[in-house]
């Protein structure tokens, strides 16, 4: 089996689609196809769900390119001459809503694999994180990224997609996401924001018929809010423990629904920087694990 084969699967995974990862590769579809399927013929399994329109990747598939990925990076590392152990000091910016998501696994990864980097956590909102790994103020951060793609100054690696949700009151019995807007007020989240910007597209293309409407930039704050009775909102999922606090319901907006992209954001001039790859790769494989247990859980 090629190592490319390996490069191939992660790239699927980090894309989310064959023609992403082909993108990336700079090669065609089909060639990411045949790979894939070279690969689950390899593991005796399949490692996608091809029952719908594009073939979605499964658990095994996390599973391998987790195994292997360190693996790869080291490889790499001694093929260029450079010693495998990584210390030093990376600047790291996470996003409030992800440091719980993200940051236990990341840390464990790294003790594990290289514990002699030290990281050193900023937080922020996307827009100042940003505009912090562009100063050279910290290294990298994990943001969501704007719906055109970013500076183009910066490298947007995607690490994890979330679909936007309409949130509603607990005892709401309304059925329909028009229906819900009809009743409640809407409490936008902060339009200054990635979340708020789609959100507030979203509302102005599908939503005819609007009651009153507040704004606020803290996520908790209107999860309260909507859990009391007093509106509804278009945010990310919320996690176990947001609904547990807040009970809500959940509604899906269809296949309409706007999805942010989070992205680690690093400069380009670090693309060979040692440090800084094996936070993302800690990265990559803390989130891939959060997927899955909550793939298990949900």
């Amino acid at each position: 089996m090629k190592l490319e084969t390996f490069r191939t699967l992660e790239a699927v995974l980090h894309s989310g689609t064959f023609a992403g990862a082909a993108k990336q590769a700079n090669v065609t579809p089909s060639a990411v196809s045949m790979q894939m399927k070279q690969l689950e013929l390899y593991m005796g399994k399949p490692l996608f769900d091809r029952s719908g329109l594009q073939a979605r990747p499964n658990r095994l598939a996390h599973e391998v390119a987790d195994t292997l990925r360190q693996a790869l990076h080291d490889l790499e590392a001694l093929r260029a001459g450079h010693s495998v152990a990584v210390q030093g000091v990376v600047r790291l910016g996470v996003i409030e809503s992800l440091q719980a998501t993200v940051l236990p696994g990341m840390i464990r990864f790294l003790r594990e694999r290289h514990p002699r980097l030290e990281l050193r956590l900023a937080r922020g909102r996307s827009a100042s994180l940003t505009a912090a790994v562009q100063a050279g103020d910290v290294d990298a951060a994990l943001v969501a990224q704007p719906p055109k793609g970013g500076s183009a100054r910066l490298r947007w690696t995607p690490m994890l997609r979330r679909e936007l949700v309409l949130l509603a009151p607990p005892a709401a019995k309304e059925n329909s996401v028009a229906a819900l807007f009809r009743q409640y007020d809407w409490i936008r989240y902060d339009r200054q924001t990635v979340t708020g910007t789609l959100a507030n597209q979203y509302v102005g293309t599908h939503i005819r018929q609007i009651r009153g409407t507040l704004e606020f930039d803290s996520a908790p704050a209107i999860a309260a809010l909507i859990s009391a009775g007093l509106g509804i909102s278009v945010l990310q999922t919320p996690d176990a423990a947001m609904l547990q606090t807040y009970p809500m319901r959940v509604v899906k907006l269809g296949r309409a629904a706007p999805v942010l992209t989070l992205s680690l954001a690093t400069r380009k001039v670090d693309d060979d920087n040692r440090l800084v790859d094996a936070v993302r790769h800690a990265m990559q494989a803390a989130l891939a694990s959060y997927q899955r247990q909550f793939a298990v859980s949900g």
